[in-house]
């Protein structure tokens, strides 16, 4: 009986093909696209606008993009003497080829006629390649990661989108005929009996001013501790997902599930919070929590209390989005929490204008409001009439910056026991930037753990 050995499957086994495969490019692209830029200015124009130095295969092509560019700019012409003449001043000419090679990059061309379309096949090899390196990239730290698997995985998602950022053209100006038609079909869309077109927060009056948290902003709620933020900020997610059905995320690096639940019980069924986490319920008690448990169960609304680092608040948030695509809103308590991972700062200031800014950039590219909580100073306690500021703000003026509104909670009866607006709470949105500013007073059932509007009291 013979046997046939089998074939190794082990290291010895490879692809052959594997070891001669070249980056994706075109030598005679890139050629024709550079003598089109030396021979026609209106070429230049047109291919600087598709063309990125790193789009080029052959560094030395990319120096030559890169110098038309610079020459076109200050309005000195890019014949093969000109640029011959500034390599040489650089100390780049010998690197390029010499100046015969400028002769042979202009002999390649049939018609700089053709040059955006040899750009547009420069463009693609160098996406392609791009988007080969990332997942050389992401294939290593999946081999690598040691960590949070989220951190990795928003890791990967960053490298793809700087490749995907890059793959559409830059000419993005539009006149009013190209635009219009969708901006009036926006205005008709956004028509409601109420006013709101965005996400109610369950407040009237603060609907009124805002009409509703609107897709893209971030939306700051600042206080010093104790006033009820993180109250403030459960309200507006139960109006969100409880009263509306609209999916909500809350974020929560503070307090725990069950902590939260309770709030979510205690607020919805008007049963003392203090009951329920003394276990002191009466039987009139659960028949309150039997009588909203129902719509609490169903409530689309998603709570998270493990991310604590900036990228895995992204990978979950843009997880969540992905398979709840009508995702409405995010919450996140709070800020100052919130850490950039293995990364170090040089400052914490630094680190959360960063992770502020991250999140701005995040609520824009999932188009949904982001209620991020915020910490203030001990500003207000230093003043007579302790009504927080804007540059109360904790450890971060670009807070401020980033934000679409800031909301500054204020409650007299918390410095003052026997102040004659005991149980009033004011928001003071102390920035609005589209439209108005004002101070809404709303009042406070702490003991249920809930905000109403004057109203309902």
């Amino acid at each position: 009986m013979t046997v046939v050995p089998a074939q190794s499957s082990g290291p010895a086994a490879f692809d052959a093909q594997s070891f001669e495969r070249v980056p994706p490019h075109s030598r005679e692209a890139e050629m024709s696209v550079l003598g089109s830029m030396m021979l026609s200015k209106e070429a230049a124009i047109e291919c600087q606008d598709i063309l990125q130095e790193q789009d080029y295969y052959w560094p030395n092509h990319a120096t030559i993009h890169r110098l038309i560019v610079d020459l076109h700019a200050r309005s000195i012409p890019c014949d093969p003497i000109q640029l011959g003449a500034e390599l040489q001043r650089r100390g780049d000419l010998t690197r390029i080829g010499g100046a015969p090679y400028l002769h042979t990059l202009i002999q390649s061309v049939d018609t700089p006629a053709n040059a955006t379309y040899h750009a547009e096949i420069v463009r693609e090899r160098g996406v392609l390649r791009r988007l080969i390196e990332a997942g050389i990239a992401i294939t290593q730290a999946g081999f690598a990661a040691q960590g949070s698997i989220d951190e990795t995985v928003a890791e990967a998602a960053a490298k793809i989108a700087a490749v995907v950022e890059g793959t559409g053209k830059e000419d993005d100006f539009f006149l009013p005929n190209q635009t219009l038609e969708h901006t009036l079909d926006l205005v008709e869309k956004n028509k409601s009996d109420d006013g709101v077109t965005g996400v109610p927060t369950g407040f009237i009056d603060l609907d009124s001013l805002t009409n509703g948290l609107q897709p893209g902003q971030m939306i700051v709620v600042a206080a010093r501790p104790g006033m009820g933020k993180s109250t403030l900020a459960m309200d507006i997610a139960r109006s969100c997902a409880v009263k509306h059905h609209i999916p909500a995320a809350f974020i929560s690096l503070e307090m725990g599930i069950d902590e939260l639940n309770m709030r979510l019980l205690s607020a919805e069924s008007k049963v003392a919070l203090h009951h329920l986490r003394m276990g002191t319920t009466t039987d009139e008690d659960w028949t309150r929590l039997a009588r909203r448990l129902p719509s609490i169960s169903e409530a689309p609304l998603y709570i998270n209390e493990s991310a604590t680092t900036l990228a895995t608040i992204q990978a979950k948030v843009r997880r969540l989005k992905s398979r709840c695509p009508d995702l409405g809103l995010v919450v996140i308590d709070y800020l100052q929490l919130v850490t950039l991972g293995g990364r170090r700062p040089e400052s914490r200031q630094q680190e959360v204008s960063e992770i502020s800014r991250n999140i701005k950039l995040l609520a824009k590219e999932l188009q949904l409001p982001i209620v991020a909580l915020s910490q203030l100073n001990r500003g207000p306690e230093m003043r007579t009439d302790k009504k927080p500021m804007v540059s109360d703000l904790r450890e971060s003026g670009s807070i401020e910056q980033d934000a679409d509104i800031v909301v500054l909670l204020h409650r007299e009866d918390a410095y003052d026991k026997e102040s004659a607006r005991s149980g009033e709470v004011d928001l003071i949105v102390a920035k609005h930037r589209g439209g108005p500013t004002a101070t809404i007073t709303i009042a406070n059932q702490l003991h249920y753990s809930r905000f109403v509007d004057m109203a309902a009291t």
